[in-house]
């Protein structure tokens, strides 16, 4: 009698439809014997119990392990496949909910029944991409919910400006004068460039006195590229801070390490020391966790959150991410540069951060209500409005960009972030994402959502961002501005993310609790609790600030001591505890 082949029948993976990314041309076949790696994320062993509003409990990782990581007879069931089609397992993260397998393009494409060719852009970029659906056996069906790695295309960018400012003249007191090309009601205010450390601009925003972070854990999920501790050492003197800021790399499986280099073409490490400059600043007592993947890939994105939001060591309180990219939107004939399973997962794990007090701060993006820029052959615009993802998630703060005018008042003076076309703060309405209950009568502006009804509006609050007041920081040595060099300050709701973060981690200290899922709290705050600057000058291309929230500047950018007095009444009248 035969014997029965395993894996006799196969199933489509929900949500795992590719398309060419959009203006890429699919060529060659991908070489049989390329190796690389493949990230397997299966379901939790139990669900999670639904957010309920307002202050509530956090688990603990321990509690969290114990009832919502992966069932260890699924990974087994994983790991049984991976040897059928002789893929190597290389490492089984059972509170990650994933296995990692390593093998060959050709195993891959017999295991997945997928076919992996080269991609490749009219600016000669390339990567490993696939059209079509993921398959999986039908024993697997219900287990594997995401398949990462077999395509590896970008799907995220970070969302800093260090590029020169065009047109600038020299002021009479020396600071550059930008020449805007086009009307100024159009565009943002022009004026003097400024730079600012950013615990000048804390005490601009009123933050917290008599704290400093002590106590908790922040963490920094960065796209390649690393930092030299001396650069760190040099700034943070530079910046008055008494003592520097404790840091450590945190570890992420299949993920990079701190790898500096002024000669990437990209400088990927002027990120990471503008998120590192900005929460040292803000936040000194804090520690400050790192945590470096590859490159912006679904997988690697994927794995750099999920090892923060589950590294029990480090417990971190605050998770800071200033990166992005558009938004998939459902339907025929829509973008796959990020599709249904990469939103969806990464989703989950940033609904598992809110469950585990994390609160996590998302830049919004620098490329206005597009999202994309006009000069990039790998990401043509649409010609539409779009939101950034992680941005647009229910579980996150997502942060905007402004301009500040003038700090030195008492009244402090900001428009939204808007400089040039297709450059300033992101933020609009999702097609992906449903209104959460927390904005519901707040946000007004509607978009088409598969589901049905008016989407998430982004962003959610907002912080300086413009070059034109922006941060000075020190990387590989060379200093931003440098009027020598004709480096500007740097720009960005890169900026915005951590400078919250920070913010959050002060108030985290001064009201000893976690504030961790913090959006329905802030929601639900008077105007008249004076907590927000509300920034009603400005656009961002599709829509304009306006009183109360909108899709530029959300809440506006925070007034810390009154926004952390307002909590504090939240808290007393709900019983204390997050």
């Amino acid at each position: 009698m035969d014997k029965v082949t395993p894996f006799s029948r196969w199933v489509e993976l929900a949500g795992s439809e590719k398309e060419p990314a959009r203006g890429a041309m699919v060529g060659d076949p991908t070489p049989e014997n390329e190796s690389f790696e493949v990230s397997v994320r299966i379901r939790r062993h139990k669900p999670l119990p639904p957010m309920t509003p307002g202050p509530h409990r956090h688990m603990t990782h321990a509690e969290y392990a114990a009832s919502h990581g992966g069932d260890p007879a699924d990974i087994k069931k994983v790991e049984a496949f991976a040897r059928h089609f002789n893929l190597n397992v290389q490492a089984v993260l059972p509170v990650e909910r994933t296995v990692l397998l390593e093998g060959t393009a050709a195993d891959f494409s017999k295991a997945f029944g997928v076919k992996l060719r080269t991609h490749r852009f009219p600016s000669g970029h390339t990567y490993r991409g696939r059209v079509g659906k993921i398959s999986i056996p039908a024993e697997l069906e219900g287990i594997v919910v995401g398949v990462f790695g077999l395509d590896n295309r970008r799907v995220a960018w970070p969302h800093v400006r260090f590029s020169r400012l065009p047109a600038a003249q020299t002021a009479p007191d020396g600071q550059a004068t930008r020449a805007m090309a086009a009307p100024a009601a159009q565009f943002q205010t022009p004026g003097p460039v400024r730079a600012f450390y950013a615990n000048e601009l804390a005490r601009s925003y009123n933050f917290p006195t008599g704290v400093d972070g002590t106590g908790q854990s922040i963490g920094l999920v960065e796209l390649g590229g690393g930092f030299r501790k001396q650069d760190l050492d040099t700034y943070f003197r530079q910046a008055g801070l008494k003592h520097p800021p404790e840091i450590t790399v945190g570890k992420v499986t299949g993920g990079a390490t701190n790898s500096p280099d002024p000669e990437a073409q990209d400088q990927p490490d002027v990120e990471v020391l503008l998120d590192m400059d900005v929460v040292g600043s803000v936040a000194p007592g804090a520690k400050m966790v790192v945590y470096f993947v590859k490159d912006g890939s679904d997988q690697q994105c994927l794995r750099g959150v999920t090892a923060a939001v589950h590294d029990a060591s480090a417990n971190i309180s605050v998770l800071s991410l200033s990166w992005g990219g558009p938004e998939f939107e459902s339907g025929k004939g829509a973008s796959a540069r990020l599709q249904k399973q990469f939103q969806d997962n990464l989703n989950d794990v940033l609904e598992s951060a809110a469950h585990l007090g994390i609160t996590v701060c998302v830049s919004s993006g620098d490329n206005a209500s597009a999202c994309m820029p006009l000069d990039d052959p790998g990401r043509p615009w649409d010609g539409h409005a779009h939101v950034s993802f992680p941005a647009s998630s229910p579980f996150v703060l997502a942060c905007g960009g402004t301009h500040v005018i003038d700090a030195a008042s008492s009244h402090l003076d900001e428009e939204s972030w808007h400089p040039e076309a297709n450059v300033g703060t992101g933020g609009g309405i999702s097609r992906y994402f449903q209104l959460p209950d927390y904005q519901r009568s707040i946000v007004t502006q509607s978009a088409v959502n598969p589901a049905g009804g008016p989407g998430r509006g982004v962003p959610d609050v907002a912080a300086d961002s413009a070059q034109e007041s922006g941060y000075r920081v020190l990387v590989d040595g060379m200093s931003f501005p440098d009027p020598s060099q004709q480096l500007p300050p740097i720009g960005g709701t890169s900026a915005a993310a951590p400078l919250w973060a920070g913010l959050i981690a002060l108030m985290n200290q001064s009201l000893k609790t976690r504030l961790g899922f913090i959006n329905p709290l802030l929601y639900k705050l008077a105007a008249s609790s004076g907590a927000f600057h509300d920034v009603t000058a400005g656009n961002n291309g599709d829509y304009r600030a306006g009183p109360g929230w909108d899709p530029c500047t959300g809440l506006g950018t925070p007034n810390g001591q009154r926004l952390a007095a307002a909590l504090k009444s939240v808290l007393n009248d709900s019983g204390g505890r997050v």
